[in-house]
């Protein structure tokens, strides 16, 4: 392994590749402490600690701390996000997007324009939410806001949707002159950030007898048990057979070889859990604007991450959403057809229809193992938060696997150009990370 990390800097592209993204990072962590104008950090920081049990606080981990340090980039990359999610479901209801998605390069361009658009208007609109909440927020009789009004609802916005603007640049640059995907690897960044000082805190209750040593073993175990189901399962692969047909074309056969369709235990991957968190997230987005009303309050209440109803509803969005996202983005039909014009079966499946229904049927059923794991992963923390009240971190749910996920994805990129410059990967043997095959 040690050697595997030192043939990183014998290859000179892998080398300036994996500069330039820890360059841009440390940027984007830098512009963490930037605050918007005529906030008072210092107050917002012991409000958000107050929050941090629940759904504010989870937001502020998403974001690496901004949300407390009233940062110009505390929105984050989540308006980014959630455009291309939103572009992505637009894909398969509106024609003319799906044309452009099967133009090639030039469509997806045009496509990630769009989703540009969209992040900018996301921005402005969650920009100016933001606005108007850190105006009511009054912490021990004092006001975050220095100098409240119009003039800094358009000062806030602006910084905030410039701050959105220059983190999906960041990510661009990383993805396209970097190592591994940008925007996940700026979560990522955020997520891990606030783990030594979780550690640290841990630690300190430990010592002041809050946290029991049996208790902190049991957290330890159910770390190492949560990080060893995510990779397992990230890695999961149901391998379908598939058999070519021979065909002579000339005086040459082409064809006659066996492969296989492998389908990903989780297809759907961290996007359920993002889409189910923004769900909820929009009653606690309400009350701010309806502060008398007894039945946002009581709402906000149900649906605090210690609840049972909260639980239940998370887990059944996830559910959901689990099956929704993976039908829009894998449809059996067109690999089906695909399969056929290409002279490729199924052994012991007729061709067309009945190969559509079959690569349905088992996808079904790896989707249902799929959406049970992703609730209960992203349950565990919520479960965590009721039996440890006083837990320092919040561990679990899409955070970790955002977490396994973008180091797994880092990692075999970085392997996949070891190996082109014949060195040896990261596995003993040299050996690629492949998927794990299921039954």
């Amino acid at each position: 392994m040690t050697a595997s990390f030192a043939n990183i800097g014998k290859v000179p592209e892998l080398r300036q590749r994996v500069l330039f993204t820890l360059a841009l990072l440390a940027v984007y962590r830098l512009g963490i402490f930037v605050t918007v104008p005529g906030v008072d950090r210092g107050l917002m920081q012991e409000f958000i600690e107050q929050q941090s049990g629940n759904l504010f606080g989870m937001f502020n981990m998403f974001v690496g701390g901004a949300l407390e340090q009233a940062s110009v980039f505390s929105l984050g990359i989540m308006p980014y996000i959630s455009s291309s999610i939103i572009l992505q479901l637009l894909t398969v209801v509106v024609p003319t997007l799906e044309r452009l998605s099967k133009e090639g390069e030039q469509g997806r361009k045009k496509i990630t324009q769009y989703t540009r658009y969209g992040t900018i208007i996301l921005s402005i609109v969650q920009g100016t939410i933001i606005a108007s909440n850190l105006e009511g927020v009054n912490y021990q009789g004092q006001n975050v806001v220095l100098h409240p009004g119009f003039g800094f609802k358009v000062m806030t916005i602006l910084s905030l949707t410039a701050g959105t603007a220059f983190i999906m640049w960041l990510g661009e640059q990383i993805t396209e002159r970097g190592i591994g995907n940008g925007m996940s690897l700026i979560i990522f960044s955020g997520i891990v950030v606030g783990l030594p000082r979780g550690a640290f805190q841990t630690i300190q209750m430990a010592q002041q007898d809050v946290l029991k040593p049996l208790v902190i073993l049991l957290l330890l175990a159910v770390i190492v048990v949560g990080v060893f189901a995510v990779v397992f399962v990230e890695r999961g692969q149901r391998r379908i057979p598939i058999q070519y047909s021979k065909r002579v074309v000339g005086r040459k056969m082409y064809g006659g070889q066996s492969t296989h369709l492998p389908l990903k235990v989780n297809t759907a991957n961290v996007i359920p859990p993002i889409f189910a968190s923004s769900l909820l997230l929009f009653p606690a987005t309400l009350v701010q604007f309806f502060p008398d009303s007894a039945i946002m309050q009581g709402m906000q209440a149900m649906l605090l991450p210690t609840e049972w109803g909260y639980n239940v509803i998370y887990a059944s969005l996830i559910v959901f959403f689990t099956f929704f996202y993976t039908a829009v983005i894998f449809n059996p039909v067109d690999v089906a057809d695909n399969l056929k014009k290409f002279g490729g079966y199924i052994p012991g499946i007729r061709p067309g229809q009945r190969t559509a229904e079959y690569i349905e049927r088992v996808l079904t059923r790896i989707t249902t193992g799929a959406a049970i794991y992703l609730a209960g992963v992203c349950v565990l923390p919520n479960l965590l938060l009721t039996a440890v009240p006083n837990l320092p971190f919040y561990f679990g749910g899409t955070a970790l696997l955002i977490v396994v996920g973008v180091a797994l994805d880092t990692v075999s990129q970085v392997e996949s150009h070891l190996i082109t410059r014949s060195y040896e990967g990261f596995t003993s043997g040299g050996g690629r990370i492949r998927g794990r095959r299921t039954a």
